[in-house]
């Protein structure tokens, strides 16, 4: 049984849960999200597996999850990078955002999501049952793409991407 880590607006941290049931009763909680570019300044985003508890079978960023209980955000996300992508790299936090997003299978996802950026050139060695595709894309191609079909991407992969865009962190973080 994997716990997480529970949290307050401030995003303190107030206790854990077992990471399904926080889930079923929408409570708040820390994540991240990790946006892996190459050196031609392309995003990897991966598909997740059909069989995840949400969001199956839709595109996403490199990698997100949740620090597990008593483990610090930045030993997380190399574990969880190493765990889904088979490669790691550096990575810096770039900012922070809550959301609360509904499914359709009775899951919530209430998050403050911690969103970090990092440079490779590693092909990934997918964990299968984590993601079932990946490739590389230009962020203009990734934002037609959601333009035109939004339900084929997770909810907090739309707002985390706009909010890089926006703050134009992309740019300043891919360029060598």
């Amino acid at each position: 049984m994997e716990k997480i880590i529970l949290i307050d607006e401030e995003d303190n941290e107030i206790g854990s849960g077992e990471k399904i049931d926080v889930h079923k009763k929408g409570k708040l909680h820390r994540a991240f999200s990790i946006f892996v570019f190459n050196s031609k300044g392309e995003m990897i985003i991966q598909q997740r597996d059909i069989r995840k508890y949400h969001c199956g079978g839709l595109w996403t960023n490199t990698c997100c999850s949740h620090p597990r209980h008593g483990e610090i955000i930045e030993e997380a996300v190399h574990r969880r990078l190493k765990e889904e992508m088979g490669f790691d790299c550096g990575l810096r936090e770039m900012f922070k955002f809550t959301y609360k997003a509904e499914f359709s299978s009775g899951l919530t996802e209430y998050e403050t999501d911690h969103v970090f950026v990092g440079i490779s050139d590693d092909e990934p060695t997918l964990n299968k049952e984590e993601a079932m595709d990946y490739r590389w894309i230009s962020i203009k191609e990734l934002a037609n793409e959601i333009e035109n079909n939004p339900e084929r991407y997770t909810p907090w992969f739309k707002i985390a991407l706009q909010k890089l865009v926006e703050s134009e962190k992309i740019e300043c973080k891919v360029r060598k």
